[in-house]
Parts: C-alpha cells; sequence; structure tokens
C-alpha cells in the first residue's frame, strides 16, 4: 500500500502551500539519485515527487483530501502516480516549475534536465609512478598533463574576438522547444531539445577561429603535485578543480591520481612498517656483536646477543614509514641471516677441529662448557672459536 502523501512529506494535512514546498525541497535534496548513493535513494525520491505532485496542486490535493490514492489515480485522469521522471500529465507551467527547481538543486549534474543548465566539467585521472625514497619522504611533483582548457581567445564563448553569442531565435534561449497536446486525459506538454542551437540556447554567427567555436582547447597544462610523506600503493589524491572546465558556466571537474611506487632492492614495506634482510657472520652471531644496519635515513646500530641464530627478527622502533594521514612512524624490523665462512684457509680449519673436540670434551668433563688453562680459570667454548679465527 502507499503511504499517505501528508507522511512521506512529513507535513500536517493542515500545512500551507509553502510548508509543502519547503518539506520536498529539503527531501529532494536529500534523497536525490544525484546526491545520495543509497540504494533505496531513487524510490524514496520517486515516493516524495509523486507526493509532491499532488499535494501541491488546489485540484489534486482536493481530491485526495477527499478520496485518497484513488481520488488521483490514472482513473482520476490526474497523471498523478507517475514517480520519477513521470511528469506527462502536467501542463506546461507545472512542468518549468518543477524543471527550474531541479536546476537550482542540481544544477550542472548527469540529470539535469534543461540542456543548456551549468554543468560540471570531466573528471581526470592519471596513475602516478613515484620512487620508494619519494614515498618515504614526499616531495613535490610538476605533472604534465594534456587536457582542455577554455579558449584564451573568445575567453570560452566560442564566438570570435569582438563579437558574442545570441539567444536562439527558435527557443528564445531556453534550449529547448515545448509541444502540447490535448487528450481525452488532459493536455500533455513535451519538450525537445531544440533542432537550432543543439540546447545550447544560444547561436554563434562567427566562430572563433583558433577553437571553431568551441570554446576550449586542447593544451599541456603544468599541475603542482605535493606527494605527502607515507604515501602508499594504490592511494587516490584528488586535487579539486584540476579537471576539464565545465559549460555553461558550470565548475570545472577534478583530477584523481593514482600512485604506484617502485620497488627497492633492499626493503620492503608493510603497511607503514619496513622490512630488510641484513648478513651476520658465525663469529657475530655465536659471541654476539654491535652492529650497523641501513635504514632509510642512515645506518643505525643494532645489538646481536650472543647465540642469536639465523633468520632472528630484530625491531628498531620508529624507523619505519610516516602515518600519512596522522603522527609517529612505523617501526623497521631486521631479520638476520647467518653467513657461514666458506673459504677459511688451512689454519683456520686445524683450529676449529682443535677446538670443538676440546670444547665438547670439557663439557662432557666438568659440566661448565669449557677446560681450565693453566691459571685454573674455565675458558668458554667460544672463547676457542673466537681464538680459533684470530689464528692464536
Amino acid at each position: 500500500m502507499k503511504r499517505d502523501y501528508y507522511e512521506v512529506l512529513g507535513v500536517e494535512r493542515s500545512a500551507s502551500p509553502e510548508e509543502i514546498k519547503k518539506a520536498y525541497r529539503r527531501l529532494a535534496r536529500q534523497y536525490h539519485p544525484d546526491v545520495n548513493k543509497a540504494p533505496d535513494a531513487e524510490e524514496k525520491f520517486k515516493e516524495i515527487t509523486e507526493a509532491y505532485e499532488v499535494l501541491s496542486d488546489p485540484e489534486k490535493r482536493a481530491a485526495y483530501d477527499r478520496f485518497g490514492h484513488a481520488g488521483v489515480g490514472a482513473d482520476a485522469g490526474t497523471g498523478a502516480g507517475g514517480g520519477f521522471g513521470g511528469f506527462g500529465g502536467f501542463d506546461a507551467a507545472d512542468f518549468s516549475g518543477l524543471e527550474d527547481l531541479f536546476d537550482a538543486f542540481f544544477g550542472g549534474g548527469a540529470r539535469s534536465r534543461r540542456a543548456n543548465a551549468p554543468r560540471r566539467g570531466r573528471d581526470l585521472t592519471y596513475t602516478l609512478t613515484i620512487d620508494f625514497e619519494d614515498a618515504y619522504f614526499g616531495k613535490t611533483v610538476d605533472l604534465e598533463l594534456p587536457k582542455e582548457v577554455a579558449c584564451d581567445a573568445c575567453g570560452g564563448s566560442g564566438a570570435k574576438p569582438g563579437t558574442s553569442p545570441k539567444p536562439c531565435p527558435t527557443c528564445g534561449g531556453r534550449g529547448y522547444v515545448e509541444h502540447a497536446q490535448h487528450t481525452p486525459f488532459g493536455r500533455f506538454a513535451t519538450r525537445r531539445t531544440c533542432p537550432t542551437c543543439g540546447g545550447a540556447g544560444r547561436v554563434i554567427a562567427e566562430a572563433c577561429p583558433v577553437c571553431g567555436g568551441r570554446g576550449r582547447v586542447h593544451r599541456t597544462t603544468t599541475v603542482n603535485v605535493r606527494v605527502p610523506p607515507g604515501i602508499d600503493e594504490g592511494t587516490e589524491l584528488r586535487l579539486a578543480g584540476e579537471g576539464e572546465p565545465g559549460t555553461n558556466g558550470g565548475p570545472p571537474g577534478d583530477l584523481f591520481i593514482t600512485f604506484r611506487i617502485k620497488p627497492h632492492p633492499r626493503f620492503r614495506r608493510d603497511g607503514v612498517d619496513l622490512y630488510i634482510e641484513h648478513p651476520i657472520t658465525f663469529v657475530q652471531a655465536a659471541l654476539g656483536a654491535e652492529i650497523e644496519v641501513p635504514t632509510m635515513e642512515g645506518r643505525a646500530k643494532l645489538k646481536i646477543p650472543a647465540g642469536t641464530q639465523s633468520h632472528t627478527l630484530f625491531r628498531l622502533k620508529g624507523k619505519g614509514f610516516p602515518h600519512v594521514r596522522g603522527h609517529g612512524r612505523g617501526d623497521q624490523l631486521i631479520r638476520v641471516v647467518v653467513r657461514i665462512p666458506t673459504n677459511l684457509n688451512e689454519q683456520q680449519k686445524k683450529l676449529l677441529l682443535e677446538a670443538f673436540p676440546d670444547a665438547l670434551d670439557a663439557h662432557v668433563q666438568d659440566g661448565h662448557g669449557g677446560s681450565k688453562d693453566a691459571s685454573g680459570e674455565h675458558e668458554g667454548f667460544f672463547d676457542k672459536v673466537k681464538r680459533a679465527f684470530r689464528g692464536e
């Protein structure tokens, strides 16, 4: 069942025509499909428009107040109930008023009903590839962008300099022509694009020699793009007003830039964190050491504990990417990879072979993992390895 029209518009049954009109404008702005992308927005807009079509007309409203929906149905010859786009049953004056209302609300939109209404310019898209370092530090890029711009010679009018467009004599500058028909069901009015001006509402006697009457030309323009530090792969940046110019006084479109980031030979990114693999020697892993590792801003010290296993992960706080829409930074994670020596000389091999059995025997004999030297002190296994690599 259809809802009560007064309930649809949210007004009392005693509401004045001005209150009904005000309620309709408010709801039309909220639910018009060009503005509201909710799945049910178009259906709600149809319902709102249908209610307004009836309640804004004194005769139809009186019939509705007496007989409800049955009094304004198709059988009553009112043409109501057409919903979104169903204005055929209105006379020319009613139709024009609704059209002007749509232009006031949504001028330049994709559903604008007047061919010569202001229209927003076309949006442009561009894929910008930057280096890994640029994504980390940020930078400013001068982007060379081919697009249509307003013709300087004619100021965008399309008319030869020194002249100006004139209102179309066929449609009087409206951009459309009307055809009215009287039928047993009422008076039907239709509108069609003016065949003389093509809907522009104006004609040009002498076209601009630079743009050929189009009012715009193709040109490569320079757009200044600030790449924010921390930008990630696939991020889209919107530059308002950097698209193509609008028509009939409409606003320009926007430029949408999608970022692609070149890979780094050593670093890998995961969100705001950085990963890197760094080699360490067998001795550094066994005995422990303080090493230097690369970061995006130079080198940093990292302490390797004795007995570190290969592929152990260490973390450097705050050495990752900055948060592009907030404060702070990610971390850098270092995975150490132990490199086993492959080019030992004969003396080193001999010393290692002597050190390993001695250390293992001592570990079994005295339970300390080492043997006593001449002074009676325990000499650990790693000390023997260290001496072996030193050639002592």
